[in-house]
């Protein structure tokens, strides 16, 4: 690990100068300078110095966060068969996010799962085929190309009373499949 570069990256991050930064650990603008380019090394105490002054700790400094995972490929998803339709967890682990998004596939004259009220929004956009958005007592017609934006005010449910196969992108937030 760089731990020079660390720092200047945090300080950045926290829009702070050197001489911010000198003035706030009580170091020479010099020093720190060095310190960044990776030219000296501080010892353990001036070091704890330095991420006080940037807000931060030795074990933030020192974790290995593992880098997020952004891009999500096919043998990532997660599928779960049911009786009328196929959900595909499109980002893997999204119940530990704030929004949950899914590819729903509603088999022709199929239902999806009744979803209960909860505080929260959901999206949905038509990917193909039709779909009827029932949400309390409404009854609402959604074909491919168009969205539904709800809160999660009533229970809710798609019905495909199509004769194809009905695909829809579904995003919930927070997370409730």
């Amino acid at each position: 690990m760089k731990i020079g570069r660390k720092i200047k990256q945090i300080r950045i991050k926290n829009a702070l100068t050197l001489e911010e930064l000198a003035s706030r650990s009580e170091l020479t603008k010099g020093f720190l300078s060095q310190v960044e380019r990776d030219l000296t090394s501080p010892s353990v105490s001036t070091l704890n110095d330095i991420l006080e002054a940037l807000g931060t700790t030795l074990s933030e400094f020192f974790s290995e966060a593992k880098d997020e995972k952004l891009v999500f490929k096919e043998e990532d998803f997660f599928v779960d068969e049911q009786d009328d339709c196929t959900i595909h967890w499109i980002v893997p682990n999204a119940q530990k996010n704030e929004m949950e998004p899914i590819l729903l596939e509603i088999k022709a004259q199929g239902v999806s799962s009744t979803i209960d009220p909860h505080d929260g929004e959901e999206f949905g956009y038509v990917m193909q085929g039709r779909i009827i958005l029932v949400n309390g007592e409404q009854r609402l017609p959604v074909k491919k190309g168009e969205t539904f934006y709800i809160t999660g005010k009533y229970s809710h449910y798609l019905k495909n009373e199509g004769k194809t196969e009905a695909k829809v992108l579904w995003i919930t937030t927070p997370p409730v499949f």
